[in-house]
C-alpha cells in the first residue's frame, strides 16, 4: 500500500476494480482545510481518462509494474504490433493502451509496462520526443501575421502538427510526445 505522498506521473494504481495509470497530477494546500491531490486517471483496460482527488494522506494501492523494451513493427486496424528486443516476442497492443499512436515510426523503441502479478501489458511509454519529417505542408507567406503564427504539418506517420511558419516540407522536426506539439526544427 501506497499513500498520496508517493503519486507520481506514470505509477499504476488498483481504484474501482481497475487498474489506472497516472498522467498527471497536483498536490493542493488551500488556505482552509487539509491537503489533498488532484490526478488525472487514464484506465489501461478501455482507455479511459477521469479526474479524481485523493485526500492527503489517502492510501492507494499501487500494482507492481516491470519494464521491457520493444520496438514497433506496424499498425493494423485497431491493433499495434511490437516485438522485444531482447527474446524477439511478439505482442499486439489495443491503440487505446498508447499514449500517442500518430507519433509512432516503425522501428521505434518504446517501453512497454507489465504486470508482474500476470505478465499483462499495462501501457506504453514513449521517448519525451521523435524526430519526424514533414511530408506537407502549406507554404508560409512572409508578412502575413504579427506574432508567432502557426500552420497545420502533417508528418511521415500520418499526424497533424501545428508549426511555425518557416518550416517546409521535407524538413525534420523534433516533436514533444506528452502534448503532440512542435519542439525545435532538426538540421542534420
Amino acid at each position: 500500500m501506497a499513500s498520496t505522498s508517493d503519486i507520481r506521473k506514470g505509477l499504476c494504481i488498483r481504484y474501482n476494480n481497475d487498474i489506472y495509470k497516472i498522467i498527471e497530477f497536483l498536490h493542493v494546500k488551500p488556505g482552509k482545510g487539509p491537503a489533498f491531490v488532484r490526478t488525472k486517471l487514464k484506465s489501461v483496460t478501455s482507455g479511459k481518462v477521469l479526474d479524481n482527488t485523493f485526500s492527503s494522506g489517502h492510501k492507494i494501492e499501487d500494482v507492481r509494474v516491470e519494464t521491457r523494451s520493444y520496438q514497433y513493427l506496424y499498425p493494423e486496424g485497431e491493433t499495434y504490433h511490437f516485438m522485444n528486443t531482447d527474446d524477439f516476442n511478439q505482442i499486439t497492443l489495443q491503440e487505446s493502451s498508447l499514449d500517442a499512436p500518430g507519433l509512432l515510426k516503425e522501428g521505434e523503441v518504446v517501453t512497454i509496462l507489465f504486470n508482474t502479478e500476470d505478465s499483462m501489458p499495462l501501457s506504453v511509454d514513449m521517448p519525451a520526443s521523435v524526430v519526424l519529417e514533414v511530408t506537407y505542408t502549406e507554404p508560409g507567406v512572409k508578412g502575413n501575421t504579427a506574432t508567432n503564427a502557426t500552420k497545420p504539418a502533417k508528418v511521415e506517420t500520418g499526424a497533424e502538427v501545428n508549426v511555425p511558419l518557416f518550416i517546409n516540407e521535407g524538413d525534420k522536426i523534433k516533436i514533444d510526445t506528452s502534448n503532440c506539439s512542435y519542439m525545435e526544427r532538426v538540421k542534420e
